[in-house]
């Protein structure tokens, strides 16, 4: 089968990086084949901009990113804002205060940049349940007194809001709570985590949008992603790959299942569909 792919956006945990949250040489051999062939390779994740890996932040030829799970599209060369869906000061608040009735380390965004409370870093080990995210936490949070405050000083539009909760019983009572707020849209691609946009915000609106700023049509966009904020990436974008790790929910948004992340399914992919080589997995 053939695939005209002129854009290519990649979710990272679980998908472009290995569960040790590293990226292997195969695999961004195949991102630097894939953008020398002129294809517009992005990362499309939920993190912050100050949480994508160096080594991606600087790979030459990325020139784009979508991140807070399509709440901030950023063109990296020029340092710029393209476009970004931001949640109001007050849907935000309330957020904060249905989560903080529970055992959480939460967090916000601003600008790319994620704030964590302080006291609560300290513990992050009972937050995460990912070695792999502890020492990324300390490395890309800013550990703030009181987010109620920040929140306030900035009095402005924020990326996104964040929950690790110690307790899955209550991560549920959480979601049942946030679901019944009409401005939040919520995921949890961690499992244990909730993540809270502005109503209407994901990754594959965003993706599309990109793709009709520089001229690119939906049918010509690939995206793998292995959570559940990537479901709807994978369902808006002409080709969407679930990663074999990935949830059978996810796998059924796709259009196709390559290898898991600690398979390099995402270097399996590239060079299947966007190089021309290979052969498939179901």
């Amino acid at each position: 089968m053939e695939h005209m792919i002129k854009m290519a956006g990649f979710d990272l945990d679980g998908t472009l990086l290995t569960d040790r949250k590293e990226l292997t040489s195969r695999t961004r051999k195949a991102l630097e084949k894939a953008i020398q062939k002129g294809v517009i390779v992005l990362v499309a994740t939920g993190r912050p901009w100050m949480g994508v890996p160096e080594e991606l932040q600087n790979l030459q030829g990325i020139r784009y990113a979508l991140t807070s799970n399509g709440a901030r599209v950023i063109d990296t060369g020029r340092n710029k804002v393209l476009f970004e869906h931001l949640l109001e000061p007050g849907p935000a608040k309330k957020a904060l205060e249905i989560c903080g009735k529970y055992d959480t380390l939460q967090e916000i965004y601003f600008d790319g940049q994620g704030y964590a409370q302080a006291e609560k870093m300290k513990y992050v080990e009972r937050y995460h349940r990912n070695p792999s995210m502890w020492e990324y936490t300390r490395k890309t949070r800013i550990p703030v007194e009181d987010l109620y405050s920040l929140l306030e000083q900035e009095n402005r539009g924020l990326d996104k809001v964040q929950a690790l909760f110690a307790d899955m019983d209550e991560r549920r009572r959480a979601w049942e709570e946030l679901s019944m707020e009409e401005d939040l849209e919520l995921v949890g691609s961690l499992g244990y985590n909730i993540e809270i946009n502005a109503r209407g915000v994901n990754k594959g609106t965003a993706l599309v949008e990109l793709g009709r700023m520089l001229g690119i049509k939906r049918e010509e966009i690939m995206a793998c992603g292995d959570g559940d904020n990537d479901t709807a990436m994978l369902r808006e974008v002409g080709f969407g790959v679930a990663m074999g790790n990935a949830e059978e929910e996810i796998k059924q948004a796709a259009d196709y299942v390559t290898l898991t992340n600690e398979d390099e399914g995402v270097a399996y992919a590239i060079e299947k569909f966007i190089l021309g080589g290979g052969e498939g997995v179901c």
